[in-house]
């Protein structure tokens, strides 16, 4: 542990940089169940003396942390939570879920359960926001492998691998540049390309086989389409001929669920049905 006094001398940004990887140790160890020694919380709480002082500080960023603050006992992982937000804002970083954390700090992906035959083809996704969700979700939910169309955006954007928190690392993913010919019902390069390992397919997708009916296999590639238009005539002809469209009722006055939602109501259907 670092000396309190030591702390005092370091430069503003790298002292709360500091004192914010000190309240993630707690944090962390804190919700998963354990306990801080008394010597520990003594050293916290100095730490946290600390951050009042600062007058660097907005007023409403000094409000909130005074308030968790005075929230503590430093057992309080949410207290803590809120103050690491603040630290973590204030020199300029991105909160990144826990997820699961390895020795290095990155994703363990030996923490991940894949379902083999659980593909993904992202169709024409335009945002990177939805793409970086989609990464997650998949991830989340044991997708063996994710193809993008060319014309989707790229999950290494940093909207999108922000969104992703990671997942982009662990996910088996690759463009696919393959264009499914008008007035078919299977790709140019036909069966004799292996199309996606050569389906079977079926589409998230308006007018369908509602959630609760649809059987899913354990092994298909699910085609999740534009955000604006949906997915391509072309790929609907290649479903149609295969699995055919999955839909998800909707109850409002809007008649679809953004894309990425409801990829992630489709997938957690899936998983699972195939992890029974």
């Amino acid at each position: 542990m670092i000396p309190v006094h030591k702390l005092e001398k370091l430069a503003r940004s790298q002292r709360l940089r500091k004192i914010a990887r000190i309240v993630t140790r707690a944090e962390l160890r804190l919700a998963a169940g354990g306990t801080l020694a008394p010597g520990e919380i003594a050293f916290l709480e100095s730490v946290l003396g600390l951050l009042p002082g600062d007058p660097a500080f907005s007023p409403a960023a000094l409000a909130t942390l005074k308030a968790a603050l005075e929230q503590m006992p430093a057992e309080n992982p949410r207290s803590l939570n809120t103050v690491r937000h603040i630290l973590l804002a204030e020199t300029g970083q991105v909160p990144a879920d826990w997820d699961f954390i390895d020795h290095r700090g990155r994703l363990d992906g030996a923490k991940r359960r894949v379902f083999p035959g659980m593909r993904i083809y992202l169709e024409d996704i335009r945002s990177p926001f939805n793409v970086g969700a989609m990464f997650r979700t998949a991830e989340s939910f044991g997708v063996e492998r994710l193809y993008l169309s060319p014309l989707c955006a790229d999950p290494l954007h940093r909207r999108a691998s922000r969104t992703a928190m990671g997942s982009v690392d662990l996910m088996s993913w690759e463009r696919l540049s393959v264009d499914l010919a008008p007035g078919d019902s299977a790709p140019q390069r036909g069966a004799a390309a292996g199309f996606l390992g050569g389906g079977p397919f079926f589409a998230l997708e308006t007018g369908g086989t509602g959630l609760g009916d649809f059987k899913f296999p354990e092994s298909a590639v699910m085609i999740a389409g534009s955000e604006e238009l949906g997915v391509s005539p072309e790929a609907l002809k290649l479903v149609d001929g295969s699995l055919g469209r999955l839909s998800i009722p909707v109850y409002g006055a809007k008649g679809s669920l953004n894309v990425s939602v409801a990829f992630g109501i489709a997938l957690h259907a899936w998983a699972a049905a195939v992890s029974r």
